[in-house]
């Protein structure tokens, strides 16, 4: 259940701080700005959990702003969306392993990449440098595709057993 202190109280201005300067960093990686925004929040928040009302009171952002953000977040697998037994309010939650759980769901992104790319080689003229930079891509999604399941097996081993 959301704390309401929380929601009347908004972030300490460090946080916020903090917040909009690794949102920022986010955004220049390409993500939407609102999302980074929401998703550092969410990353920071004690229980990693918060109504819609309580992120607009923590960013000062509006509610089709949220929207747009939590729709992204949830469609890249960066959080989820719960609704506790009983109430009519929606709460957005970050998994506690974000960054693993949104590496895991690329394997597949990977593959449709790799499809499309091969598809497109077979459009394009033998020996053109078009061509090759199209080989070239598609080789790098086929590396990615087969080194990061073990990049990622590696870190769940670590961080199950740490020793």
């Amino acid at each position: 259940m959301p704390d309401a202190t929380k929601a009347l109280a908004g972030p300490d201005p460090a946080v916020l701080e903090f917040i909009d300067r690794f949102a920022e960093l986010l955004t220049q990686a390409g993500m939407p700005r609102m999302a980074a925004r929401v998703f550092i929040c969410l990353l920071v928040d004690e229980d990693g959990r918060m109504s819609a009302a309580e992120l607009g009171t923590w960013l000062q952002i509006s509610p089709a702003a949220i929207s747009g953000a939590v729709r992204y977040l949830i469609q890249v697998d960066m959080i989820v969306r719960e609704r506790p037994a009983g109430s009519r309010r929606d709460l957005y939650r970050v998994y506690d392993d974000a960054w693993y759980e949104a590496l895991t769901q690329r394997d597949q992104l990977l593959k449709r990449w790799a499809e499309n790319l091969s598809l497109g080689m077979s459009v394009l003229p033998p020996g053109s440098r078009s061509r090759a930079r199209l080989a070239e891509s598609l080789e790098f999604m086929e590396f990615l595709a087969v080194e990061l399941p073990a990049v990622l097996q590696r870190w769940r081993d670590r961080h199950i057993d740490p020793s």
